[in-house]
């Protein structure tokens, strides 16, 4: 019998062997791959539906986000309204997302109705209708929108910081001003998706618990697509950073606040020093109890977070710390992260704080293992980023073995203050 007088055993994270849940795979008709994980106790599926049809191929500012949006409102034969009232009416969800490299329509939903709701998600593929109207709407919404976003420091910090680690006709340094929207027409739209959508490159992913006819669904709905086999994946593009490192702007002279943006280029998943980056990451910034948190927050209140993390792009990435602050102490909350930086570079990292940071790596990676949609999240970035299995399992070893003495070299390798473009918004 159990004894509840006895508190059972403690055990890190550390100690657990993670297994990552394989998925099933096969394709469709016309080349499409589907990746599926069927997992969880509830009759929920998620479907979604990636596109390389980011803005890294768009020739104009904005064509990419606004063909991604714009597909779910109307096609020949529906409003935007009865689009989505299709999905309200099964108690559906029909989300799509624009990121640098691709293009995203997700569908959540009960399971028994799959069947229903695909045709209506391959009716905005394949007979989007990007109408006068609606691109109209979109073009006020998104000017008005980005009117009230351009008062706010951080925005444009976020905007600035990418365009001088990568220059501003990179894609990823690329933003967009009024006068892009403004230029923006349904001809445009039309040719992006045509080439992107219509026959661009697609992979799908399916978890949760899909029905005993899943690939009969799919490929009824997408497998006679004309679809492009062979992944067009973007290639690396170099990088034109600006010349000068440190920028200081003001946006409002009435604000009481500031951001502050330190960033530096840094390599993609690839580089054999990205895992163990990961966990000088979270000592650093990484997590509410990282080095930077319990100075600059907990000893000096100067702000109420900062955070420091690797861009996860599948080409070039850039190491950045961010957080906002009181606009008169920005300056010396930059001389405290590198104060810190100096430390780390200086400093083992002791036992007892590393052991910290490995549980609360592993713990997340257990938080990402529980749940289909987790689950398929996980594979979702190996697969993206052309990665094998070998990539998860190699990563809990890093966490679990890597050294005080490892970290310290890394730090001296990325962590100098004469790398890092510093920007500040107030």
């Amino acid at each position: 019998m159990l004894n509840r007088t006895v508190a059972p055993p403690i055990k890190d994270a550390v100690e657990f062997n993670l297994q990552l849940k394989p998925y099933n795979h096969f394709t469709l008709d016309n080349g499409v791959p589907v990746y599926t994980i069927d997992a969880g106790a509830e009759e929920v599926l998620q479907v979604e539906l990636v596109f390389y049809a980011g803005n890294w191929f768009e020739q104009q500012k904005n064509v990419a986000a606004a063909t991604n949006f714009l597909l779910k409102n109307g096609t020949s034969t529906k409003t935007a309204f009865e689009i989505n009232e299709a999905f309200e009416y099964y108690g559906a969800h029909c989300n799509r997302a624009c990121y640098n490299e691709t293009a995203v329509i997700s569908l959540s939903l009960l399971s028994k109705y799959v069947g229903r709701l695909l045709p209506v998600v391959k009716e905005m593929i394949t007979d989007a209708a990007f109408t006068e109207e609606e691109l109209a709407t979109y073009k006020q919404n998104s000017k008005q929108r980005l009117t009230v976003n351009l008062k706010k420091c951080d925005f444009v910090a976020g905007r600035l910081i990418d365009a001088y680690v990568y220059g501003e006709k990179h894609p990823y340094g690329a933003y967009t001003n009024p006068e892009d929207l403004d230029a923006l027409n349904t001809a445009q739209l039309k040719a992006f998706y045509n080439e992107y959508y219509l026959n661009g490159y697609c992979i799908i992913f399916v978890s949760g618990k899909p029905p005993a006819n899943i690939k009969e669904l799919l490929n009824e709905n997408f497998g006679s697509l004309s679809l492009k086999t062979t992944n067009h994946k973007p290639q690396t593009i170099n990088q034109q950073p600006a010349a000068e490192k440190k920028y200081r702007i003001t946006n409002d002279s009435n604000g009481v606040q500031g951001a502050v943006r330190l960033a530096r280029p840094f390599p993609n998943r690839y580089h054999p020093d990205f895992m163990k980056v990961m966990v000088l990451n979270t000592l650093f910034g990484g997590y509410f109890g990282s080095r930077l948190m319990s100075n600059i927050r907990e000893d000096k209140g100067y702000t109420y977070g900062i955070h420091s993390y690797v861009q996860n792009h599948l080409s070039n990435s850039a190491w950045l710390i961010s957080t906002e602050a009181g606009k008169d102490v920005c300056e010396a909350t930059i001389e405290e992260v590198y104060k810190e930086m100096k430390i780390m570079r200086e400093e083992l990292v002791d036992e007892e704080e590393l052991l910290t940071v490995r549980n609360y790596l592993i713990g997340i990676i257990l938080g990402d293992l529980d749940g289909p949609f987790q689950i398929m999240g996980r594979w979702k970035n190996i697969i993206l980023n052309g990665l094998t299995e070998q990539y998860f399992y190699d990563s809990v070893k890093t966490i679990k073995t890597i050294s005080a003495e490892e970290i310290r070299e890394l730090a001296k390798k990325y962590l100098n203050p004469a790398e890092f473009y510093e920007l500040v918004v107030i």
